[in-house]
């Protein structure tokens, strides 16, 4: 399977997969059939079928989809079969909610290390690791098998970090400053814009 040949729309959807197959997991149920799935998550069943053919299907017709198995398989097709190191950069009121969601750990996304410029936050424990001076980041990330760096930032500050990061060979970064990073192909970024989500949200009141 070429991953470059997969949408992004599909790829979009797997994590919501992964979230409803792991509630029924959790819950008990061994097996689903894409129609009742489709009720679930008012996904269509043939939308669910189609974007599961781009990975193989695992299903058979009459018989459903075997929850766990699923549930393993798309986590593999989502990396979370193996452990992702990161650093925080950012210990304000976003960096500190975003040490302390618990979630991250089971989905195998471990917090290593957390960065401030705040000379009065060095030191302070969040879920037992302590906030350091950025002078620290680019050896703690050599050191330390960083894979992804969150960056819960003010944009001044997000793109000369974002050339640090680069500088240290990191693979990913998870971008919460509202700016568009210029980085190469080779680093994925993910931006997370919650003023573009909330003013999807009004936009959707507005033409209700």
């Amino acid at each position: 399977m070429d991953n470059r040949a997969i949408s992004q729309a599909v790829i979009a959807r797997l994590p919501r997969y992964y979230r409803y197959l792991g509630d029924l997991k959790d819950s008990g149920i061994e097996r689903i059939s894409s129609q009742d799935l489709s009720k679930m998550m008012k996904v269509t069943a043939s939308q669910i079928r189609q974007d599961f053919n781009n990975f193989g299907g695992f299903g058979q017709q009459g018989y459903g989809y075997n929850v766990e198995y699923l549930y393993d398989e798309i986590a593999k097709i989502l990396g979370l079969n193996v452990r992702h190191n990161l650093v925080i950069i950012g210990a304000g009121n976003l960096g500190q909610a975003l040490a302390n969601y618990m979630n991250f750990e089971r989905r195998g996304f471990i917090v290593r290390g957390i960065f401030d410029k705040n000379p009065a936050l060095y030191g302070k424990q969040l879920r037992k690791v302590s906030v350091q001076p950025m002078e620290n980041l680019r050896r703690f990330v050599a050191d330390n098998d960083i894979d992804i760096a969150v960056l819960a930032i003010p944009k001044e500050a997000a793109v000369q970090t974002a050339e640090t990061l680069v500088s240290c060979n990191i693979k990913a970064i998870w971008n919460f400053a509202h700016v568009d990073l210029n980085v190469p192909d080779n680093i994925v970024v993910e931006n997370v814009h919650l003023s573009d989500s909330l003013m999807r949200l009004s936009y959707g009141i507005a033409n209700m």
